[in-house]
């Protein structure tokens, strides 16, 4: 990766992008490329970024301009999404295939110009079309500004820990297969962490990523969901972890022993090195909470080294069996409530009360009969689908959405999505077969510049009930409310308006539902969706048309030059 900083006090023309005089310009170098990796006692060819699994990490500081060239020498389509970067006033960079952009074909590149406002804490970025992002992702950390520093003591380490899935399979094969076949996709064959399955998987032991620690130590773990299709438990054997961030936004610190984070979630903890020098694992497994649908029940593990503890190497002396940790199991909501139930803001915070788009959306799974027709891998000769109020998503074809926005190309969306379900019913219960089908279509939603957003997302039984984390683009949100069964007008009462946690990915319960809060205060066309990729794939996304606000830094610029046709 070719990266390299320019001071602003020497170029000073340029100072208008940053939002302060400390703050860096990077640019970096992004080549896509077929790379071949090993894992699981076999070999083959991969799509990496600069020929790395996982990808650079990026490290920035608040108020850093990001330029970052992608060139794509891979044989398939890409973008890339800078996952919870606002955007705000960059719609053109944010990435999402056909959303914002239209993708970088094969020989072509793209230059993602934005600038990092009032973030802090752990990000990603990933491959944003098709099935890709499950090798192409790296870590994005964002540090406070020169002269700021973090809330809490000063860690004496910093760790990424990006948990992943790998398929021994081609990963574009399986995803052509199950959309030819209309059935699920192949599950996973490993989960990693840092790219590495860990010593319980075969041929795995010698590249298991080992943290080495010395007692005493405070290290601050940056952990990421990476993977493709699956929430994940996570956990260290004999430590205990404080809670001090999610999704770049901190929270009110807690202590726990164990993690459960959604795919594109991440979560900042504080590990102390207090136990006896030795060997501990840490540990990642499925949380899975739909019934009857098959899920990878691996588990991978990295190890926590203390330097000075009896020695592991074989050559010397007998080998020192790291700790394994206890996980919960898999689907063990229990676990996963009183998680996220302690998740809150450090202080009380401005959360929009006056609501102007009260929006209910009903959300899952889907099946779409296949006959007449071939027959369709899905139950009783079905296609699997998912959707939004009924709404099954499809992305446009001749251009992106943005581009289609501000140029004012017809025929390419509407603005019709449902506010509401199109017909009330027993969401978590015996839903009627005949409401199992959804229609497709691209409808946006329109939001007026400024407006107060409440959105209800309710899981519903169609197929099975099941957690999904439900990821906005261009906006953090307030989660002021959670709970199971349907969501009743009267559980408002009960929301948390002093210090709801911020995010920009909530998982809605299985089985239940999830209220989130925001202001529409940046213009462009924002995706909602699943970030299952099965379930993006399948049409379980929406989006948002935000519209321009009063003033020229509140409304879309033209725009770049080197834009991708479709």
């Amino acid at each position: 990766m070719a990266a390299f900083f320019i001071p602003l006090l020497i170029i000073s023309f340029l100072s208008v992008i940053s939002s302060g005089a400390n703050a860096e310009i990077q640019f970096h170098d992004f080549i896509v490329q077929e790379t071949p990796v090993k894992r699981l006692c076999r070999t083959k060819n991969v799509i990496t970024v600069n020929g790395q699994f996982p990808g650079p990490t990026l490290e920035v500081s608040d108020g850093d301009t990001l330029i970052i060239k992608v060139l794509n020498n891979a044989r398939y389509n890409v973008t890339i999404h800078w996952h919870g970067i606002l955007q705000l006033g960059t719609p053109w960079a944010d990435g999402p295939d056909r959303i914002t952009q239209c993708p970088i074909q094969p020989g072509a590149s793209y230059t993602y110009r934005f600038t990092i406002l009032n973030q802090e804490g752990t990000l990603w970025w990933h491959a944003h079309s098709r099935w890709l992002r499950a090798t192409v992702y790296g870590a994005l950390i964002i540090h406070p500004k020169l002269g700021s520093s973090y809330p809490f003591p000063l860690p004496k380490l910093e760790i990424p820990i990006l948990l992943g899935q790998w398929w021994n399979g081609d990963i574009m094969s399986i995803l052509n297969q199950a959309m030819f076949s209309g059935g699920a996709p192949n599950v996973s064959d490993a989960y990693t962490i840092n790219g590495q399955p860990g010593d319980l998987y075969r041929c795995s032991s010698k590249d298991t990523m080992r943290f080495y620690v010395e007692s005493d130590d405070r290290i601050l773990l940056r952990i990421i969901n990476s993977a493709l299709n699956q929430q994940l438990f996570f956990t260290i054997a004999n430590h205990k972890l404080t809670v001090v961030g999610v999704d770049a936004l901190y929270i009110k610190p807690f202590t726990t022993t164990t993690l459960m984070l959604g795919p594109g979630q991440t979560t900042d903890v504080i590990l102390v090195a207090d136990q006896a020098p030795g060997y501990y694992y840490m540990a990642a497994r499925a949380y899975e909470s739909s019934q009857n649908e098959p899920f990878d029940t691996t588990t991978t593990t990295a190890i926590l080294a203390y330097r000075f503890a009896p020695c592991i190497n074989r050559q010397i002396g007998p080998p020192v069996k790291p700790v394994l940790p206890r996980l919960p199991n898999y689907n063990d909501s229990v676990t996963v409530t009183a998680f996220t139930s302690q998740l809150k803001s450090p202080s009380k915070v401005e959360v929009p009360t006056d609501i102007t788009e009260d929006l209910f959306f009903a959300i899952g799974l889907g099946l779409v009969n296949c006959s007449p027709g071939p027959t369709c891998q899905g139950p009783n000769n079905t296609r699997f689908a998912a959707s939004m109020n009924n709404v099954s998503f499809v992305l446009p074809q001749t251009t992106s959405l943005l581009q289609a926005h501000y140029q004012n190309i017809p025929n390419v969306f509407t603005t019709d999505f449902p506010p509401v379900p199109p017909l009330v019913f027993d969401y978590t219960g015996n839903v009627p077969r005949a409401l199992w089908q959804p229609v497709s279509g691209t409808k946006l939603y329109k939001l007026k510049f400024g407006s107060q957003v409440q959105i209800v997302l309710q899981d519903t039984a169609i197929v099975s009930t099941e957690d999904h984390p439900v990821h906005l683009h261009g906006h953090h949100f307030y989660i002021v409310g959670q709970g199971f069964g349907n969501f009743n007008p009267g559980d408002t009462v009960n929301f948390n308006l002093e210090d709801p946690p911020r995010r920009n990915t909530v998982n809605v319960p299985v089985g239940g539902w999830s209220a989130i809060r925001f202001v529409a205060n940046n213009p462009g066309v924002w995706l909602m969706h699943c970030h299952i990729d099965s379930h993006l794939t399948w049409g379980f996304a929406m989006s948002f048309l935000v519209e321009n606000g009063p003033g020229k830094l509140e409304s879309i610029e033209a725009p770049p030059l080197d834009l991708p046709p479709c």
